[in-house]
């Protein structure tokens, strides 16, 4: 991109399309379409834009930038003046502008004929001038003096909602090409999906079937996937994320999740912290070493660091009315099929008998074992014998 600077028209085109909202923000695969175009310009290094928008639409177009960029909106009543200041406050250097009005993706290094799209590279400063011309319409000047930019130059127009499905492949394919450019191994281009603003680290290796959606941050040499869904939440380097899903989460360096785990908001995993086979955490701190490997719920907790959490172990958080926390202190061991009612407390190096509920606080260094003791009545399987 000749500049660093972009002024964005959204046109209210409802009428045309029948939709419920203009067509740069109808989504494809749950992203609207202005926002795979900014953040794809971003990446071209355009940091500054202005958005005209009609007020009605113009927080969910905000919400379509990434945070690194600057935006300028203004609505019709205000837009030949703040448009004119934000033309003048450009970078020293920068002649030239990009103006999109109307709908349109950016594919840089995508291959396609020469056709026109809703995009124009102007003279920032006869565009001032034009706008100093009260008589000017600005959009007969922007198509009598623009250079009209072409698929060619990566820009692609869409003109209804019904194309929107064909560019699907293009769009993914655009962002997975930008990581493997910036050392990330995507083993299968046709079944991983990574949203606009996701941030993968160098050496990491998406398998089949990942998707990375929303504010999602990925570290360096991380293995996510397979068949692995990560929303809005951090992985620290060098974890692993095997058939799992995620949402909000933050997972520390060396950790290890699944597969088959669901965490939930609000989970926070340390280094080297493990939530393993069919385990679900829902607003749970895991401190660094700890260890749940498989078939565990624990909800509302915060487990100590070096604590190992047994098969079967549950926190009952719930009593019809409010949630309440469970505590582990550090280097406790909770021994399989636990029940942990709720709010209690464990004690540090604590040991919880296998098969126990626990509805009391139990001491630092003590064992507790909740459970009936068993009883072996002789040869009662021969009285009661059933007849055949």
């Amino acid at each position: 991109m000749d500049g660093r600077s972009a002024i964005l028209f959204l046109i209210d085109d409802r009428y045309r399309t029948g939709r419920d909202v203009p067509l740069m923000l109808r989504p494809v695969m749950g992203v609207p379409l202005l926002k795979w175009l900014t953040f794809a310009l971003s990446g071209a290094e355009v940091n500054r834009f202005f958005l005209a928008c009609p007020p009605a639409f113009a927080d969910a177009a905000l919400a379509c930038f990434p945070e690194t960029v600057s935006v300028t909106a203004a609505s019709d009543a205000e837009l030949s003046d703040r448009l004119h200041v934000f033309l003048s406050t450009a970078p020293d250097g920068e002649e030239d502008v990009l103006v999109v009005t109307g709908p349109v993706l950016y594919l840089p290094g995508t291959r396609a004929e020469d056709q026109p799209a809703n995009a124009v590279m102007i003279s920032r400063r006869a565009l001032m001038d034009a706008l100093d011309e009260e008589t000017v319409p600005i959009g007969s000047f922007l198509r009598r003096a623009g250079d009209v930019c072409t698929q060619r130059d990566g820009f692609f127009s869409v003109s209804a909602p019904e194309e929107l499905p064909d560019w699907q492949s293009l769009l993914t394919g655009s962002v997975l090409r930008r990581l493997t450019r910036d050392g990330v191994e995507v083993w299968d281009m046709g079944s991983c999906w990574v949203e606009p603003g996701v941030e993968v680290g160098l050496g990491t290796t998406l398998l089949p079937g990942t998707v990375l959606q929303g504010k999602t941050k990925i570290g360096f040499g991380c293995t996510v996937g397979p068949n692995t869904r990560v929303i809005d939440s951090v992985i620290g380097s060098h974890s692993v994320v095997e058939q799992s899903r995620l949402e909000g989460v933050q997972i520390g360096a060396n950790a290890q999740v699944g597969p088959f785990a669901n965490l939930r908001p609000g989970t926070v995993l340390d280094a080297r912290a493990k939530a393993g086979a069919f385990v679900e955490l829902k607003n749970a701190a895991l401190g660094a070493d700890v260890k749940v490997p498989h078939l565990s719920y624990l909800g509302d907790a915060a487990v100590g660091e070096g604590t190992n959490v047994g098969c079967g172990t549950v926190t009952a958080n719930f009593d019809r009315v409010e949630k309440h926390r469970t505590v582990i202190e550090p280097e406790a061991f909770i021994g399989c099929n636990t029940t942990l009612v709720a709010p209690v407390t464990v004690g540090k190096g604590a040991y919880v008998g296998a098969g126990s509920v626990v509805t009391e606080d139990i001491p630092a260094q003590a064992l507790a074992i909740g459970r009936a003791r068993q009883q072996n009545r002789k040869e009662w399987a021969i009285r009661n014998k059933q007849p055949e």
